[in-house]
């Protein structure tokens, strides 16, 4: 062997590639914590507390890591994973009133970093191939929340 070559591995690397899916909904909320005081809920969510709530055009992307299979070269079946996000999100979420229309949220405050979760963690189990890697909700062009398998990982 040649000074400075490396012998070749006797395995290939796993090669982890990222595939994202991208949807959008409608939807209204309102941002209001029962144990303050009305003017404390002004003061802490502004606008957001309109009683009437206001609406949203999200943006999801739900992205799966993992190996692609030998036998399709994919990490995920596309058409599946599109299958999910419309039973699990379109069908719960869109044009609804988040506060009073979705089970999951219920009792909590329909932010970005809230709603976002929520979709984690009814997307998350039931992935069949590949890993959930990041659910990103984009509330407004320039507001986002990521909830990342890295970030649920150091929570635990």
């Amino acid at each position: 062997m040649e000074a400075g070559r490396r012998p070749a591995p006797t395995t290939a690397p796993k090669i982890m590639v990222t595939i994202t899916r991208k949807i959008e909904f409608s939807a209204s909320h309102l941002y209001h914590n029962p144990t303050f005081s009305a003017e404390k809920n002004r003061r802490v969510f502004g606008k957001c507390n309109n009683p009437h709530g206001h609406g949203h055009n999200y943006t999801l992307e739900v992205t799966i890591v993992g190996e692609p299979d030998a036998k399709t070269g994919m990490v995920l079946d596309l058409v599946e994973l599109k299958e999910l996000m419309e039973r699990e999100v379109m069908q719960r979420m869109d044009h609804r009133f988040l506060n009073y229309e979705v089970a999951e949220l219920k009792g909590m405050i329909p932010t970005c970093e809230n709603i976002a979760t929520v979709i984690w963690n009814l997307l998350e189990p039931k992935i069949r191939q590949g890993k959930l890697h990041r659910v990103r909700l984009y509330e407004a062009p320039d507001l986002f929340a990521d909830c990342t398998d890295d970030a649920r990982r150091e929570k635990n």
